[in-house]
């Protein structure tokens, strides 16, 4: 089983380098950066919920990422999760392979649809069919990363043949995994995608995780070519190993966005279960 870390950088927590260097001394291997653009003030989308400080201050997770990728040697770099329909396809294609490049094939494209309508319209994209964008989207950034002269043509994605590198390290491109919850975000993993990132507290792991297994292998797809992380995974080295025995492959730790000194004991906790479940 392998562990992460995922957290909000902002300019009050941790920084990304000194994260990043603490989790590979302590021999995890990832961390996971978030991302909001912004939070639109007012809003409808759970308009009842006032939302942590966090996410109004997230730094970009490219741009705090590759600070962890020039840190470390062996610590996977992760975008947990990366809003792609709020990006551009062509731009973010080339910001993949190039922290790709960057750290030397380190890197893991977590991605997801967003929940927040009144940010996702901002940026011009219809909320209704964000789903759709999204695999036009990777489909089209496949297209990019594997060949030299590219092009797509979907109902919203659409370019024609051009020419644009680099290209990814890793081949034919970096792993990419679908956040969110059962049954929907797991069927997009199954579709295309290469791996399935759900959280612990959405759900029943211990009921899911089968399923989605089943709908992989009922999709034509091979169970064990599909990762599974559980996000949000609780401090408790016995649940760690019931979800290890049902399939879980990794799971990640959600830190607050503190300084060094409260992140720490934190990571220093978790070494134990690293170490129990590892043997």
């Amino acid at each position: 089983m392998e562990f992460g870390a995922s957290i909000f950088f902002t300019d009050y927590s941790i920084s990304a380098a000194e994260l990043a260097v603490a989790l590979e001394e302590r021999g995890f291997d990832s961390v996971w950066a978030a991302e909001h653009s912004h939070i639109p003030v007012p809003r409808r989308t759970r308009a009842d919920t006032e939302l942590e400080k966090k996410y109004y201050d997230v730094m970009d997770p490219f741009v705090t990422l590759t600070a962890a990728a020039c840190a470390t040697k062996t610590l996977k770099v992760a975008t947990g999760i990366a809003l792609v329909i709020q990006r551009d396809t062509i731009q973010t294609a080339k910001s993949v392979a190039s922290i790709d490049q960057v750290s030397g094939g380190r890197f893991l494209f977590g991605i997801g649809g967003g929940w927040n309508q009144e940010e996702i319209e901002n940026h011009a994209t219809e909320f209704a069919t964000r789903m759709l964008k999204m695999r036009e989207q990777i489909e089209a950034m496949k297209e990019i990363w594997t060949k030299s002269k590219p092009e797509y043509h979907g109902e919203i994605v659409k370019f024609d043949t051009m020419m644009t590198w680099p290209k990814p390290v890793q081949k034919p491109h970096p792993p990419v995994i679908l956040g969110g919850a059962f049954p929907w975000a797991a069927r997009r993993a199954v579709r295309y995608g290469d791996g399935w990132y759900p959280n612990a507290s959405s759900g029943n792991p211990e009921e899911y995780i089968p399923a989605f297994r089943k709908m992989a292998q009922e999709a034509g797809r091979d169970p064990s070519s599909l990762s599974l992380r559980l996000g949000g995974a609780p401090d408790d080295a016995d649940k760690l190993k019931r979800f290890r025995d049902i399939g879980v492959d990794a799971v990640n730790v959600t830190l607050p966005s503190d300084k060094r000194d409260d992140i720490l004991p934190v990571l220093d906790r978790w070494v134990g279960h690293i170490r129990q479940l590892r043997g």
